[in-house]
């Protein structure tokens, strides 16, 4: 028997990662459509925007109240998806690791990453983008994830041309949607590692604070991929949170 389908989850990956990760995520929700963005080839900042909103707008126009969008995002995705949402280009948003900005000043060193980490990651990938991702990934696991060999789940490295990496490094420095938080009417369902070195979980708990329908699930002993090994409880998490919010409760 044919799966109902109960709307479309449009997912944006995060840095360097191409859109298979998160085909098992996908296996695990056939009771909805799916379509992917790969940003492995974007030339440049706008290049990347606009094609993120194309697709949305492409994905909001076919939908309806029985169909209708979610955008999922992780890290980088989700400061993309956030910013959608803030255009009104969503009906839900499922966001991993994401941030209002990603770039924080010395005094909120607790939600983000200082500038010079990502010109630092700039300047190096016109030498070697293999050592610059190697070293992006080393940071994403906590010592327990990668006494467990989560790494190995990732795709290769190498899939995005270095133009991109640099649009990617280029938006995660001057993007923000801190701003406009509170203009987002969407519901949000947020998924965070407690242990995030790359965007910390307090980053998590100021989305939580400034989004008018957020809800938070938070994970223990989890750094940077919470989605990771955990497909089939995440997909229960968002049937049941996007059943909450249709039907409510």
């Amino acid at each position: 028997m044919r799966t109902a389908r109960r709307g479309t989850i449009l997912w944006l990956p995060g840095w360097s990662m191409a859109p298979a990760v998160f085909d098992q995520l996908r296996s695990e929700l056939p009771d909805y459509h799916h379509a992917l963005l790969d940003y492995s080839n974007a030339k440049a900042p706008d290049d990347m925007l606009a094609l993120t909103e194309a697709a949305a707008a492409k994905w909001r126009a076919n939908s309806t109240e029985n169909s209708p969008l979610i955008i999922g995002g992780w890290s980088l995705g989700g400061l993309l998806a956030l910013r959608l949402a803030a255009k009104g280009l969503t009906d839900g948003l499922i966001l991993f690791a994401a941030t209002a900005r990603f770039i924080r000043p010395k005094d909120e060193a607790e939600l983000g990453q200082p500038d010079a980490y990502v010109r630092q990651m700039m300047r190096a990938l016109t030498t070697d983008a293999a050592v610059v991702e190697t070293k992006f990934r080393q940071r994403l696991w906590t010592n327990d994830e990668q006494r467990a060999g989560k790494c190995d789940k990732l795709p290769p490295i190498g899939g995005w041309a270095v133009p991109a990496l640099l649009a990617g490094l280029h938006i995660l420095r001057n993007e923000e949607v801190k701003s406009v938080l509170s203009k987002i009417a969407c519901p949000v369902l947020l998924i965070h590692g407690v242990e995030d070195e790359i965007c910390p979980y307090q980053a998590a708990k100021e989305l939580a604070d400034g989004l008018p329908q957020a809800q938070l699930l938070s994970i223990p002993g989890c750094g940077h991929v919470p989605f990771l090994g955990r497909e089939k409880e995440i997909a229960e998490e968002v049937r049941r949170w996007w059943n909450e919010q249709q039907h409510g409760g």
